[in-house]
This record gives C-alpha cells, structure tokens and sequence, in this order.
C-alpha cells in the first residue's frame, strides 16, 4: 500500500463530494471497523475503481477526521487482514477549512476478483469461520456477486479463448428467439457440466457475442445486440 500524506488543492476534493456518492465516490463520516472498510476496497477493486472520502457525512458536509493516525492504522488493517490478494492502493489527505479528509483511491484491479474475508459466528452451528466473499459496486452500494460475476472477473485473468462449435452456434440460435439464458439453464439444454456451461458463456461475453444481465443475486446472459 502506498501512501501519499500531502495536501493537494482544495478544489479537487471539493469536486468530489460535488458529484455526490455513485458507482465510483464513497463518503464515510468516520471507520472504525476494519472489515467494513476493506467491503468498500474491494467493491471498488472489483468493479471501476473508486475514491473513499473519511472525513465526509453523507449529507457531503466536510466534518473531518480527528486522529490521521487512527484512520491510516484502520485502512492498513483492513488491507493486510481482511482483503485477498492485497489491492493497490493511494492514499492521501486533503485539508478544507482545518478539517482533514483522508483520501483512499481504489483502481480498478488487474488481479480480480479481490475477495473479502472476514471471520464470522455461523448461525447455524454457532461456530467460528472464515467468510470469504467478493463485492461489486452497484450504483452507491456495495454488492456481494454471484457466480457468473465471479467467473468473469477470473476469466478477465486470461486471453479469451473462444471455439465456435455447435454448441455455441445453438446456443446463439436459441437466443435469437429466448431473450435471456441462465448459466443452469444452458447447461442442462447442452448436456454439459456446468463449469463447461459457465467457461463457454463467459467466453462469449469476453467476445462480445453476449452480455451478463445482473438483476439482485441472479444473473442471465443475452444477444449482446439485444
């Protein structure tokens, strides 16, 4: 992680609380927890990268932060524990009116997905483990992702490889009358396992044949022309 603990010009934080929270700017008032920040850091790793703005309320006033050391200790915790493989990241303050923001920068991640992990008392058993989760950003949120996303966002690791098959030439014919197919649905049509199903369906969106459609936690895949 590299920090940058310097003051820039004061306009380029305010044009971010400007804009307002979205896919790519978060506001928090204070951290105190470690693996609710590292949810933030990964979201933005996973998704187009993003700025945390620690000092700012939700309602973009600019309160500031008390101890810089506290918040830096706090972002390093959740990185070196709670976040895997570990992001890159800028870290910098800015100063409005003696109060002190922290600036987290989060880039879009080469090496995802990045995955959260967290240790957690299950409710079923009663017992401790370690979650491992990986978290998008939608819109203002952060977003646990679901299988398709995730092998995506693995396949983003590797040259698409693509063969065009009858398998894919069915798959292509049946969307031009279906509008949406699903990861299960091909796979069970295909009589195919559905690693294979989901392999051949990411290659397709990689291609830009098709497109993953994310609604909630379920995703389906369509006509990238539709």
């Amino acid at each position: 992680m590299t920090y940058f603990a310097k003051k820039a010009p004061t306009n380029s934080l305010l044009d971010l609380v400007a804009k307002g929270e979205g896919i790519s700017i978060e506001f928090k008032r204070l951290v105190h927890s470690a693996p609710k920040i590292a949810r933030s850091i990964v979201s933005f790793a996973n998704t187009e990268g993003g700025v945390i703005l620690i000092g700012v309320d939700d309602d973009r006033r600019i309160v500031g932060i008390q101890s810089e050391k506290e918040m830096l200790a706090v972002i390093d915790e959740a990185v070196r524990y709670h976040v895997e493989p570990k992001p890159r990241l800028d870290v910098r303050f800015e100063e409005f009116k003696r109060r002190m923001v922290l600036l987290v920068e989060v880039p879009q991640s080469p090496e995802r997905p990045h995955f959260h992990i967290e240790r957690v008392i299950r409710r079923d058993t009663g017992k401790r483990a370690v979650e491992r989760r990986v978290f998008t950003r939608n819109g203002s949120h952060n977003k646990a992702a679901n299988d398709d996303q995730i092998a995506l966002m693995l396949s983003s690791r590797e040259p698409v490889r693509l063969s065009f098959t009858d398998r894919e030439k069915r798959l292509l014919d049946y969307l031009d009358n279906h509008e949406r197919i699903t990861a299960d649905e091909f796979a069970e049509n295909a009589c195919i396992p559905m690693r294979e199903a989901r392999r051949i369906l990411v290659s397709l969106v990689r291609s830009g044949a098709l497109r993953l459609v994310t609604e909630g936690r379920h995703s389906s895949y369509a006509l990238a022309a539709h």
